[in-house]
């Protein structure tokens, strides 16, 4: 059968590279942005089963919704698959599916990924030109499914309709061996993904070639923001050192010297880890490369051997600097864990340690929010972020939220929220924005006078890529306001009791 698999993105989360940076790279198209590991990695198991298989990322200019629509015209494959993350691009995917499915109606439409997951059964009442909804991992699920067009119900994970009605079939099991499939496509999408931080404005970290590696699934924490563990039954599972050190090989021999593991935890084992460190070692791969990872992990150890395998960059979820807002978060780890871990990572020769915050917890005060930036500027980070909670489906907070009766899990599946704009524990909007901004200014000023080599280094690293005008609206970013285009959703409880939404016309953009 002849497949094609498409990436829908949220136009907020990528970037194309400005032209005096793209230089001459061909037909190749280069853009600030992940690569869509899901499709890349689900493509070559298609074609172990016989199928024909075309990506699609709709970042290119020339994969939008009416050159899509083209290809099916003149291709004519047997079955669309289409890919998103969350609910910020359910819009968007909703829109590719009617016009593909105007345009043939005769082809089955498929989707999946982490928001169709969660939402199956609702995404199928709400949305008719979507056929099914795929649940859970798809490299056992849908060559079963291109197997069974004709029967459906057979199908373990599948959502689908016969006639008015939705049925969901079992559940599928998790995925034991992570180690038996083949390595993801790289080449067949014309675009080149560069090595960039998450920012609104350019900030390119380097314009080696870059990409990213997926070598284990899910984390067995529970931390009250995220899906994860809703998503792989709270199971860590990891593919085998020697399967992962056979890509990397592949991946260096290839050209890539930029290789970011999106595992959802990576400092796991710390077994694994050495394995997997020394075989970069032994087989002198030159690529550089990082990963995320919690502070209380039991592989701190490893920090020396990551150091010496050109471990670059090491990204800790933090969360915050008061321990009485981690503990609301169920964090399970404490500020002493934190420090020890970004020392470690620094003293054995990790370039660039990130930290992850969140502001605008419910109980949180302003003074815990700006003890945030004071522990933050006591860390040895180099870079940092500070973003506001939100609650998604899935997430331990939504259920809190139903018990709470701030949300209507019926009618407010689709959406996300900003916890200051529903949740009366949580500081408004408004009041966290002003916190924010003196915690900037402190964490700025602390980083000027008391670590000015490092700060210089990092601001040396940006400007070789980046506009002196681009570096400062990095560094001012938190404090600039702008419109917004539209108001932020409210759960549907508001809105019957006709609450109008938060007054924010002015946030900062870091929101």
């Amino acid at each position: 059968m002849k497949v094609f698999l498409i990436y829908v993105r949220d136009e907020d989360f990528y970037q194309i590279l400005p032209e005096r940076l793209a230089g001459n790279g061909g037909d190749r198209l280069k853009v600030m942005a992940f690569p869509p590991i899901g499709i890349e990695t689900l493509a070559p198991v298609l074609r172990e089963h016989g199928h024909d298989v075309r990506m699609f990322d709709t970042c290119h200019p020339e994969m939008r919704e009416p050159q899509i629509a083209q290809a099916v015209l003149d291709e004519k494959p047997d079955v669309i698959a289409l890919s998103f993350l969350s609910t910020t691009s359910y819009l968007t995917l909703k829109s590719m599916a009617k016009l593909l499915k105007t345009t043939a109606p005769e082809i089955p439409i498929i989707t999946g990924g982490v928001f169709a997951t969660m939402n199956a059964p609702e995404i199928l009442r709400d949305c008719s030109y979507i056929d099914c909804v795929g649940a859970g991992e798809g490299e056992e699920l849908l060559p079963d499914y291109l197997e069974n067009l004709e029967h459906p119900g057979v199908i373990a994970g599948l959502s689908w309709r016969r006639g008015d009605e939705v049925v969901q079939n079992p559940p599928r099991p998790i995925i034991k061996d992570l180690s038996k499939f083949p390595y993801a496509d790289r080449k067949s999408l014309k675009i080149d993904f560069i090595e960039s931080m998450p920012l609104d404005v350019p900030a390119v970290l380097s314009l080696d070639r870059f990409c990213t590696m997926q070598t284990s699934r899910g984390c067995p924490f529970p931390c009250v923001y995220c899906d994860i563990p809703a998503l792989a039954d709270g199971k860590w599972r990891h593919r085998s050192s020697e399967h992962v050190l056979g890509e990397m090989q592949q991946l260096n021999d290839e050209g890539y010297r930029s290789i970011y593991l999106t595992d959802d935890h990576f400092l796991l084992k710390r077994k694994r880890i050495n394995e997997i460190c020394q075989g970069i070692i032994d087989r002198k791969l030159e690529f550089r490369w990082g990963c995320e990872g919690r502070v209380d992990s039991v592989a701190v150890d490893q920090f020396p051997i990551m150091g010496k395998a050109n471990c670059e960059m090491l990204a800790f979820g933090i969360e915050s600097g008061s321990q009485k807002v981690l503990d609301r978060l169920k964090k399970m780890q404490n500020l002493a864990q934190i420090e020890n871990a970004v020392n470690e990572a620094k003293k054995y020769g990790i370039g660039m340690a990130h930290g992850f915050f969140l502001v605008g917890s419910p109980d949180e005060t302003v003074e815990e929010i700006i003890e945030s930036f004071r522990f933050a500027a006591k860390l040895k980070l180099d870079t940092f972020g500070f973003n506001r909670l939100c609650v998604y489906r899935g997430t331990p907070l939504w259920q809190e939220y139903i018990r709470r009766g701030i949300i209507d899990d019926k009618r407010d599946w689709y959406k996300w929220f900003k916890c200051s704009d529903v949740d009366p524990t949580v500081l408004p909007g408004e009041v966290i924005n002003a916190a924010r901004q003196k915690g900037y200014l402190l964490l700025f000023a602390h980083r000027a006078f008391r670590r000015p080599i490092q700060t210089f280094k990092l601001l040396r690293r940006f400007s070789r890529y980046m506009k002196f005008s681009d570096i400062v609206k990095l560094l001012w970013s938190p404090f600039r306001k702008r419109v917004l285009t539209r108001k932020p959703e409210l759960p549907a409880k508001m809105i019957d009791e006709g609450l109008e939404a938060p007054i924010r016309d002015l946030v900062s953009v870091s929101d």
